[in-house]
């Protein structure tokens, strides 16, 4: 994890964007438990109050799940729900921004589709 306090996001939202990112990639599974707001607050050196309120972001959206005197664990399905999530943000936002930055440059649909097709190609 790393957390930027000069980025102008909220550490809290670091905190969920960062653990959402682990589950999507498989680096905290379903049904494993996450680390604790005292294990992240104290490596990373957040006010536990912040990292208690990111995970409570990933709560509220069926990402965690709280067991009482356990702590916080990946809730079944928070892998496919997470990632539809980003997915939608994708295609929402950024296709949107990659479609206006190509026609404010004069790049047609075609050319937009054949540059698109390349990166594949070569990653």
């Amino acid at each position: 994890m790393r957390f930027d306090d000069t980025s102008g996001e909220p550490l809290f939202k670091q905190v969920a964007t960062q653990l959402n990112e682990a589950i999507v990639a498989g680096t905290y599974r379903e049904g494993e438990q996450v680390p604790s707001t005292t294990e992240i607050s104290s490596a990373y050196r957040i006010n536990p109050a912040t990292v208690l309120k990111g995970m409570n972001l990933l709560v509220d959206q069926g990402l965690l799940e709280k067991r009482r005197g356990l702590g916080m664990f990946v809730a079944t399905g928070a892998r496919e729900k997470a990632r539809a999530a980003m997915r939608e943000e994708f295609l929402t936002k950024r296709v949107a921004q990659l479609v206006a930055e190509a026609k404010r440059l004069g790049i047609g649909p075609d050319e937009l589709s054949e540059l698109i097709e390349k990166g594949y190609r070569q990653s």
